[in-house]
């Protein structure tokens, strides 16, 4: 990417995948193609997306290091440059600052069981880990996810749900809040279904993304289940704004979220102010 770390590059969209009614994934390629073919990221890192006289936004690079034709971000339609951005078709112009934030820790993870949970657009900070594990698949033990939304027509990654269903090296629970016609799946809120499905903690790291609501009752039903704090992760890449440490828009206490994260255990945002 470019030496200047305030200076987008300038990416085609490719494809555009609407999820939900309010989510689009934006599968995008450098204009550059030397930049392209160089360009790396590890999972859990971000970028921003700038639209020239909208504004920039942070979102995740959900598509995996592994599987680097595109860079896909999925974004949630909640003001006015996530407006502007679900408004883009294919062959439209962006503007690309990546990768920023360190990522998920995933040389400690090798050789332990693996618990995803997720809850609506939480799941796209989790897809580009979960997918480069399954990539990778010999690396890690148990996998599972639990992944959770309001309705069906909530969850993300449709096309994707049926394979992750089906594979057998990955046990993926679905949920939803409340019974919904034609629904075979689980129902009941996500830390509850969790509770249910009683993971052990033994070798285990959990890894939760979703609405702080969601988060919140989700740590409780962790704790419950005795994982410790060192064995839970969650990321905060919303908090993000300038993405290299200046604005101070990110910071909690003494850390910067795009600097310090936005990747960290539970243990790490215990020691932060009560500012979540």
């Amino acid at each position: 990417m470019s030496a200047n770390p305030y200076l987008p590059e300038l990416a085609t969209v490719v494809e555009v995948i609407e999820e939900t009614p309010n989510i689009k994934s934006f599968r995008l390629v450098l204009n550059d193609d030397a930049k392209m073919k160089s360009f790396s990221f590890q999972p859990g890192q971000v970028g921003q997306l700038s639209l020239f006289g909208a504004g920039e936004s942070t979102f995740v690079i959900n598509s995996p290091p592994t599987r680097m034709d595109y860079l896909q971000f999925s974004v949630m339609r909640v003001g006015e440059v996530t407006t502007r951005l679900h408004q883009l078709r294919p062959g439209d112009q962006v503007g690309v600052r990546a990768p920023l934030g360190k990522p998920f820790p995933v040389e400690d993870m090798k050789g332990k069981n693996i618990l995803f949970i997720g809850g609506g657009i939480g799941m796209a900070p989790l897809r580009t880990l979960f997918t480069y594990m399954l990539d990778n698949r010999d690396d890690f033990k148990n996998i599972t996810l639990l992944y959770g939304a309001r309705t069906p027509n909530d969850l993300t990654y449709q096309a994707e749900l049926p394979d992750w269903l089906g594979r057998e090296d990955v046990n993926t629970v679905l949920c939803i809040d409340n019974e919904y016609p034609g629904w075979e799946h689980k129902v009941g809120l996500i830390p509850n279904i969790l509770l249910e499905m009683n993971p052990s903690p033994e070798n285990t790291v959990a890894i939760t993304c979703g609405p702080p609501i969601m988060i919140k009752f989700t740590l409780q039903a962790l704790k419950k289940l005795g994982f410790e704090d060192e064995q839970i992760i969650t990321t905060l890449e919303k908090r993000m704004k300038c993405g290299v440490g200046i604005c101070g828009r990110c910071n909690i206490g003494t850390k910067y979220v795009c600097q310090d994260g936005p990747v960290f255990t539970y243990a790490q945002l215990k020691e932060l102010p009560s500012e979540l």
